[in-house]
């Protein structure tokens, strides 16, 4: 099973996460969800001292690869704040929707526990995982070219790309 969160003492660092959406449902593809991911993470970018050094979002997950002194507690504000927004987003747009996320105490849950969190220690591993991001969407046909998907680090287009570099 894989791990669901970040050890505490090993929560400095680099590491490779891997989010996910409940039952694997396509979530993000409409209504302006990668954006409230995007701006999530340029916000823990401005204001956490979080660094962004991969990225992909796919439809029903996402892969990051981030350095912070305080990795747990970027991916629970995070998957927190992300998820109110994902909340008022389906209230509007895809009620019916909703109801798939309602967990056995009657609230909302979008996020899986588990982060499938791995520290990154060397480069080697580093460029594994970076690539590995990167051709995420071309293994699933969704692009023929990495630099093709709009929401990853391998385009420099990417709305997140651009915040990077602007």
């Amino acid at each position: 099973m894989p791990s669901r969160r970040v050890a505490a003492e090993l929560n400095t660092g680099t590491y490779y996460l891997t989010l996910t959406v409940q039952r694997w449902y396509y979530l993000f593809d409409r209504h302006n969800r990668w954006q409230i991911m995007s701006d999530s993470l340029h916000y823990c970018q401005n204001n956490k001292g979080l660094e962004l050094n991969g990225y992909v979002f796919m439809l029903n997950h996402i892969h990051l690869i981030v350095t912070s002194q305080d990795v747990a507690g970027f991916l629970r504000d995070f998957k927190r704040f992300t998820s109110a927004k994902f909340k008022t987003n389906l209230e509007t747009t895809e009620p019916n929707v909703l109801k798939l996320f309602v967990d056995a105490q009657g609230g909302y849950r979008f996020w899986m526990e588990t982060n499938a969190p791995k520290k990154i220690e060397n480069p080697a591993f580093y460029l594994q995982k970076l690539n590995y991001i990167h051709e995420n969407p071309v293994r699933k046909g969704y692009v023929a070219h990495a630099e093709h998907w709009l929401w990853s680090s391998a385009n420099p287009a990417s709305p997140l790309t651009t915040k990077l570099l602007g």
